[in-house]
């Protein structure tokens, strides 16, 4: 006996979807939606959940997660597994620059414990937390996908590979 004619969605009130968000954000949302078959726009969660995220700081709130579920015709349930599962989301505000950190094996073979260290002692924060003027927040991450250039972090969407102490207050310095 298997599962048949199972809904995707979960019976909710008509919302008017235009109040959600944004024009522009709607239209940005939209694209990827676009991307796979009206029956699958829940295939789009990730991306409207970075889209989201990006507009509103840098983190999510109970409250956006759950226009997300709406816009896409989901329970709000499986949009907070989502956002709660990947590291890329943060479900509390973070620092201007939010530092990833990879600790998995090779950067770790290679020194990432002195890197976090480093970086705990210069910022004033361990990882998980936002340094006491808010530019900063540290997170631990597993792989980036960088392992020859370990140990390595990210800031934004760039790979900063083969860290020191000296190259981190280089990196550190250039930004704004």
């Amino acid at each position: 006996m298997g599962f048949k004619n199972v809904p995707m969605s979960v019976a909710k009130p008509s919302v008017n979807k235009e109040s959600l968000f944004s024009p522009e954000l709607r239209a940005e949302i939209d694209k990827w939606i676009a991307k796979y078959p009206q029956e699958w726009r829940q295939s789009a969660v990730m991306a409207a959940l970075m889209l989201v995220q990006e507009e509103n700081g840098g983190y999510l709130t109970t409250d956006l997660m759950d226009k997300v579920a709406a816009y896409l015709d989901m329970a709000p349930i499986a949009v907070y597994e989502v956002a709660s599962f990947y590291s890329m989301y943060e479900l509390k505000p973070v620092g201007k620059h939010k530092i990833c950190v990879c600790t998995n094996v090779s950067c770790m073979i290679n020194g990432s414990d002195q890197i976090v260290e480093y970086l705990e002692k210069k910022l004033g924060a361990k990882l998980g937390q936002s340094s006491a003027d808010g530019r900063y927040t540290l997170k631990e991450v597993e792989c980036l996908g960088a392992c020859g250039g370990a140990p390595m972090f990210q800031i934004g969407n760039k790979y900063y590979e083969n860290l020191t102490p000296e190259l981190i207050d280089s990196i550190l310095a250039g930004l704004e």
